[in-house]
């Protein structure tokens, strides 16, 4: 069985918590027995009178001069269970309530024997009588000509206990209290001693989802070493991020030119009689675009770029109105204001150029986007045309690398492949439907970035 809580709050706050209790229990110790010892000397006090007055009565002779003997309040009262008493060579003399001592040492309630007194110095004596009561007593031995005689005086322990009860009763409802009070204070400083920690993660949380690009260097001393590693752990994963999407782009430079050189001569009569040497740069073209796209989804370490959708859409959309303007095709499209997707920018324009250039390759006169969030934390973009449309049965295949279902045109048949690729690497879909009355609709469901500054 785990002890200790595995959360850091858990485990202050029961440090806390038991060492509050210890404290608070010491203390009622310590102020019990403070109390106790001051009670008791009070006590001491009026019985060490009591056989001083009595002590005044025993003569040199070891006689006892009755007249002498006062008995004040309360030993002067019978069934108070104040009493003295007198045991001298000619016989005793006792009070009403003062039953028979024994000669001392004595051992006290506790077992343990009463510290050595001066000699002419009362001695404490403690037992119970016969009904199980414990009481309290101060004795002397006065020596004299005919032998020792001993004076005690004595009184119920309940005199001490009863007022110590008394006065532990509110004390330790005073100290519980005080625990409350204190473990109350441990909760709000511990929350507020812990919120830097719940800060620094809300501030990873901004960088992962693309709203930061470092962990704010605002912190607390204990907490500042660890954010400046953070930082430098995020400038590095930056650098390398940049230099894998270099690598990658010089890789993809590198190799698209001699396949589509080799394509073309492929081409050229004769040259590929049955079409196998084109499928095989087919396929390779295709194995080139999936590890390009695994090495660049394992180069970004997880981390997704904050993209607003607008200014991605306004930029594509502008450059191919541009360059399909030959062809009167009218573009509308509706965004929600500040939308913005976790996406890497490149990633969004070469998806967004895809789709809309196939767009305008195929309407006949018009282009409606439109983009609306979602109840799964999406943004769903719809991009509808007026074009002939893709059949039911041929969409499927429409979505794989190379495949084209007309020859018509200058593709080569890796757009919307792409596209998919592209949408499932970043944790999205793409479906192609019916648009309505004739044309094609392609939907694209991408994650949304969390809110904040872009």
């Amino acid at each position: 069985m785990r002890l200790m809580p595995r959360s850091l709050f858990g485990r202050l706050a029961a440090l806390a918590a038991l060492a509050t209790i210890a404290a608070l229990a010491f203390a009622a110790l310590a102020i019990g027995a403070v109390l106790e010892r001051f009670v008791m000397q009070g006590l001491d006090q009026r019985l060490d009178a009591q056989v001083a007055l009595l002590a005044t009565a025993v003569g040199p002779d070891g006689t006892v001069d009755r007249s002498r003997i006062v008995s004040p309040a309360p030993f002067d009262r019978a069934g108070s269970g104040w009493g003295w008493r007198i045991d001298a060579p000619a016989g005793t003399l006792a009070s009403a309530d003062l039953p028979q001592i024994e000669q001392p040492p004595l051992v006290d309630l506790r077992g343990h024997r009463h510290r050595r007194h001066e000699e002419g110095e009362p001695q404490p004596l403690d037992w119970r009588d016969a009904k199980g009561g414990a009481r309290h007593a101060r004795s002397l031995t006065v020596p004299t000509s005919a032998g020792p005689v001993r004076i005690a005086a004595s009184a119920p322990r309940e005199i001490v206990e009863r007022p110590l009860r008394a006065a532990m009763t509110p004390l330790l409802g005073s100290l519980a209290l005080l625990g409350l009070a204190l473990g109350a204070a441990t909760l709000v400083q511990l929350r507020l001693g812990l919120r830097p920690l719940a800060t620094l993660r809300e501030s990873l949380a901004r960088v992962r989802t693309g709203q930061a690009e470092a962990v704010p260097a605002d912190q607390p001393a204990e907490l500042k070493p660890l954010a400046d590693e953070l930082n430098a752990l995020l400038a590095e994963n930056a650098a390398a991020l940049a230099n894998a999407r270099g690598h990658v782009a010089n890789l993809a430079h590198g190799l698209k030119t001699p396949l589509a050189a080799l394509a073309l001569r492929l081409d050229e009569q004769g040259r590929d009689p049955d079409g196998a040497m084109a499928a095989e740069v087919a396929r390779i073209d295709r194995s080139i675009r999936h590890h390009l796209g695994r090495a660049r989804a394992d180069a970004s370490g997880g981390t997704r770029r904050r993209t607003p959708l607008e200014p991605a859409i306004d930029g594509v959309a502008g450059a191919l109105a541009r360059i399909h303007a030959d062809r009167a095709i009218a573009f509308t499209r509706s965004v929600p204001p500040g939308l913005a997707l976790a996406i890497d920018p490149q990633d969004l324009d070469e998806l967004l150029g895809n789709l809309l250039d196939n767009a305008w390759r195929w309407a006949a006169s018009r282009i409606a986007l439109t983009a609306e969030p979602d109840a799964t934390g999406r943004a769903r973009i719809t991009i509808e045309d007026d074009g002939p449309g893709i059949p039911t049965e041929d969409r499927a295949e429409a979505l794989r690398p190379g495949r084209r279902l007309d020859e018509r045109g200058d593709g080569h048949g890796f757009g919307l492949s792409i596209v998919r690729e592209l949408a499932e690497l970043h944790g999205g879909t793409l479906a192609l439907e019916a648009a309505p009355g004739s044309g094609l609709r392609a939907i694209v469901a991408l994650p949304m970035a969390a809110p904040g500054p872009l």
